[in-house]
Order: C-alpha cells, then sequence, then structure tokens
C-alpha cells in the first residue's frame, strides 16, 4: 500500500467537525503535539479521537479538503473515500459516465479496467485504513479507557464502521487482508477468503446487536453508528450472500428487516420547505433534518468539513454545460458526470425522482467525453429546503445518505419476490406513493431493480444490485458503452469483481490475484 502518512493511533481527530457527528462537535487532537498516553485522559479526548476515525469517511485528510491527505501519493481529492466508492459502484453502471480524461476513469463505464488501476488502488487503500484506523482506535481505547464511562459504547461505534468498510472490501474485493484490534501492529496480513469474510462479518454484526454496548436505534444522534446502523448492513450482508457464498438467505434478511422496520424510522413524506418535494429534502443542504429516514449518513460542511470527494464531488462534477452552478448552490461545474439514456427511460414523467437536466443535452452518449451527451443529474444539490444556498459555494453543506429506510422498505419487497415471509409489496408500494406513481398490485424482480434505480440512483448501490439480478457483466442488460462499444456488450464475468492491485501483491506475498485477471 501506499504510505499512510500518520501513525493512525496517534489521535489525528482533524477538523473541528462543527455540525458533524451530533455531540462529537470537538477540538482536534493534533498528531503532532500528543501522543496516546497522554490525549486519552478524559471523555472530550476520547469522542476527539472516535471523531477521527469517521472522518476517514469525510475527506482525503486531516487538513482540508486537499491538503495533506492521509495517503501519500494519492490526489486527496480522486482518493476520497465515497468518491472511490461512487467510481467503483456508479461509474461502472448504467447509471453514470463521466467525461474527463483523468488517467483510467473512463475504463470504469468500459468494464476494462487492469489490475494497476490507480483509482482501484486509492479506493482500496482507502477501504483498509478505514478499517486500520478503527483497529488502532480499538486498541487504544482498551488501553487507555479504563475510566471513561462509555469507553464500551465508543468501541462498538468503532467496530461499526470497520464492519462498513469490510462490507465494501467484501462487495468489491472479495478476499482481501484482514487485520482486527488484536493483529501484530506492522505484521504482514493474512488473505481473508470471501466466505470466511462474510462469516467474520455476520458474527461481528450480530454481537455488535445482541451483545454489545451500542446504542439503540436513533438514539445516538444524527449520523452516529447505532443498532439501526448495525442492523443495516447485517440485512445487506445477507441480501447478497448468494453473491458473496454460494448460498442464499433471503429469509434471515427479512427477519433482520423486520427488526428495523419496528425501530421507528419512516419513509420521509413531508416537505421541510416549499420549494422541494419531500424526497428532493433527503439531497438538499439541509438534509440533516430528514432523520426519519436517514439511518446514517457521512456528513459535509461546507466550513469545517470540507472535501473534494462525497457530495462535493457528485455535485460539482454533475453540473456542466448550460447548467446554472448557482442552481445547483455552487461556484461553478466541473461537467463530468450524466446518466445512459437506458437509465433515464426507466422513469415516467409524473415520477418525481426523476431529477435530471435536459435542456441544452442530448438523450444519446455519441461520446463520453462531451458532456452534454446525456442527460445530467440534478438530485443532489447545495441548495437548502428554503430555497436558500449552502454556508458556501465552493464547498457543499450536503451529507451523503449511505443508508435510508427506502431501501429497507425496497429489500423487503425483494425478499418477498425470492421467497421469504414478509410483506414486501406493501413496502414497495410506500415507496411508490411518496413518488408519486401508481402503487402496484404485484411485483415480479424486474419489477425490484428498476425501482431500487429510481429510487437509489447516485447512492452507490447500483453495481451491487445488477450482480445480484444477474445484469452487470451479462447480456441480460445492456447500456451504452457497456463493454466499450456504443450499443453495449457483456463483458467477462470475472468483472463481477475488482481486481486485488498489483502494487500490494508484490509488497505482500500472501495475497492471491482474484480469478480472471
Amino acid at each position: 500500500m501506499k504510505t499512510i502518512k500518520y501513525i493512525l493511533g496517534s489521535l489525528a481527530a482533524a477538523l473541528s467537525l462543527t455540525a458533524c457527528i451530533g455531540d462529537l462537535n470537538v477540538t482536534p487532537i493534533d498528531p503532532n503535539a500528543n501522543t496516546a498516553d497522554k490525549a486519552l485522559a478524559s471523555e472530550a479526548q476520547f469522542k476527539a479521537y472516535l471523531a477521527g476515525t469517521y472522518l476517514g469517511f469525510a475527506t482525503s485528510g486531516y487538513y482540508g479538503a486537499n491538503g495533506d491527505p492521509s495517503i501519500s501519493g494519492l490526489d486527496g481529492g480522486a482518493s476520497q473515500y465515497i468518491r472511490g466508492l461512487y467510481h467503483h459502484s456508479e461509474l461502472t453502471t448504467d447509471e453514470s459516465v463521466c467525461g474527463w480524461n483523468d488517467q483510467t476513469i473512463k475504463n470504469f463505464h468500459w468494464m476494462n479496467w487492469t489490475t494497476d488501476d490507480t483509482f482501484i488502488y486509492a479506493f482500496y487503500s482507502r477501504i483498509l485504513m478505514q478499517v486500520s484506523a478503527a483497529n488502532e482506535f480499538i486498541r487504544e481505547a482498551n488501553r487507555y479507557g479504563e475510566n471513561i464511562a462509555n469507553k464500551d459504547e465508543y468501541i462498538a461505534e468503532a467496530r461499526v464502521l470497520r464492519a462498513i468498510a469490510y462490507y465494501h472490501a467484501i462487495d468489491n474485493f472479495g478476499s482481501v487482508p484482514f487485520s482486527d484490534e488484536t493483529s501484530i501492529v506492522g505484521s504482514v496480513p493474512e488473505q481473508i477468503s470471501r466466505a470466511d469474510l462474510y462469516n467474520w462479518l455476520e458474527t461481528e454484526l450480530l454481537d455488535l446487536i445482541n451483545g454489545s454496548a451500542l446504542a439503540a436505534p436513533r438514539a445516538n444522534g444524527y449520523s452516529r453508528a447505532d443498532k439501526g446502523v448495525a442492523k443495516f448492513l447485517l440485512a445487506k450482508l445477507y441480501l447478497n450472500a448468494e453473491v458473496f457464498t454460494g448460498t442464499a438467505q433471503w429469509q434471515k434478511c427479512a427477519d433482520v428487516l423486520k427488526d428495523l422496520m419496528d425501530d421507528g424510522y419512516s419513509l420521509h413524506t413531508t416537505p421541510n420547505g416549499e420549494k422541494f418535494s419531500a424526497y428532493q429534502d433527503l439531497f438538499l443542504a439541509d438534509n440533516e433534518k430528514c432523520t426519519d429516514e436517514i439511518i446514517f449518513a457521512i456528513q459535509q460542511d461546507g466550513v469545517n468539513t470540507t472535501s473534494y470527494g462525497v457530495t462535493n464531488y457528485i455535485i460539482f462534477a454533475s453540473t456542466g454545460g448550460t447548467m446554472d452552478p448557482a442552481e445547483m448552490g455552487i461556484s461553478s461545474g466541473w461537467g463530468g458526470l450524466r446518466t445512459t439514456p437506458e437509465f433515464y427511460n426507466k422513469f415516467t414523467s409524473d415520477d418525481k425522482r426523476g431529477l435530471f437536466f435536459t435542456s441544452g443535452q442530448q438523450k444519446d452518449i455519441d461520446d463520453i467525453g462531451e458532456f452534454t451527451n446525456g442527460y445530467a443529474f440534478m438530485k443532489f444539490r447545495n441548495i437548502k429546503s428554503d430555497g436558500e444556498p449552502g454556508q458556501e459555494p465552493g464547498f457543499v453543506d450536503t451529507d451523503f445518505p449511505m443508508m435510508r429506510y427506502a431501501d429497507v422498505l425496497l429489500m423487503a419487497a425483494e425478499c418477498q419476490v425470492r421467497g421469504a415471509s414478509i410483506d414486501g409489496l406493501a413496502a414497495y408500494n410506500q415507496v411508490r406513493k411518496r413518488a408519486g406513481v401508481p402503487e402496484a398490485k404485484s411485483i415480479v424482480l424486474q419489477d425490484v431493480i428498476d425501482e431500487r434505480g429510481r429510487e437509489l440512483y447516485q447512492e452507490c448501490w447500483r453495481r451491487n444490485d445488477l450482480i445480484r439480478f444477474d445484469q452487470f457483466t451479462t447480456d441480460k442488460y445492456v447500456w451504452q458503452w457497456k463493454g466499450d462499444v456504443k450499443e453495449g456488450r457483456s463483458v467477462d464475468s470475472y468483472r463481477n469483481l475488482f481486481p486485488i492491485p498489483d502494487s500490494d501483491r508484490l509488497a505482500n506475498s500472501n495475497l492471491k490475484q482474484n480469478p480472471g485477471y
């Protein structure tokens, strides 16, 4: 891996995180001015350290949007965690293309990436860094937290953050280097199989839900990990069990979902203001108000928690052509992201979720490099629900909703269609009703994946869904430029996983490459 520039145990809690992580609004601990034995002496200092673990999802480093990124040798913007997740989850699908000439970015949509791809390496490194950050917090908390009242709860939160990173690892890379808080720091990690990582995640999440000090669902404040987050992640694990292990677990998934449905979450159906619909509220600069539906979010703040990734990337990169940047709440557009005609055609004219810019844009993509080819996105904006812009036009306040209750309802629908005992049709129709489209009397699998696309686009679930429905690499569904031809074609099935980067395999002889690469 690229050199990690900061010793993760040195308590780099980073920016002040104002408006971030609920009551984790704390003064940062400078890793150059303190060491663990001196710094971890109070509840506030433990919160500061924990805030730094959360921060790994939100920024590129501890000192600004692109200043001193935590991983050296990689661009601080392009290597940000959620931006990397977007590259892998959206640019590889029918949802999104990027017109830039940045290194190998177009290879994601063409689905012809290689084992030395810089963007793949960046995301892989971010995932493992998040695991390492959580591991180190747990070690230090166990070592120095004897007199901290909420130590066990903080450790449980760090375990959830680690599980999120490992979920992205099992989904995107399969078999990866594995370590936990018991691993010897500095040792060369062994590679864990995809099936064994699945078993570890299942055991870990069940313990967090049933046997840990983790806060109850909705009891830990906005955007902090709690048992609702752990349940959501466990449901996702079971939803994809057949992909990850070869054995389906639809009823297990349904049982977790039924439990989660009793935890007080609901669809956000009443608009926060008069300018936007309730659905749009979820993707605006004050979407932290939507605590009824958002289960877990990665926070952004245009002054205190800034990044060239997360929603800053999504909003700026989606703006170009004749679009008015002020309408998006930003200073200028980067002219990159648009959607394919196949995905746009999934929306009817009465669907409130069809938030696209079409003026001056052509529907077909004759040239990925031309921004006016393909309709642009207007789902995420740096505009508040009252119509006022965010704090700054250069960086956005819009949080990234990683987990939403609407996804819970659509997972329930899928489980029912696949044979589990759960009222998935009623759940499915809740989502449809808010969108302003007719309710369904019955549903089949294709209905489910299409509805998931319409509801969750730009939220980094599309690749995961297409693989589960056997539509990612196959010719069962093609879209423009899939397989590097305009009309689209199938590609080799081994591309359902990304490769283990060459540079890490060269550094660690324990690692074996994924089949096909």
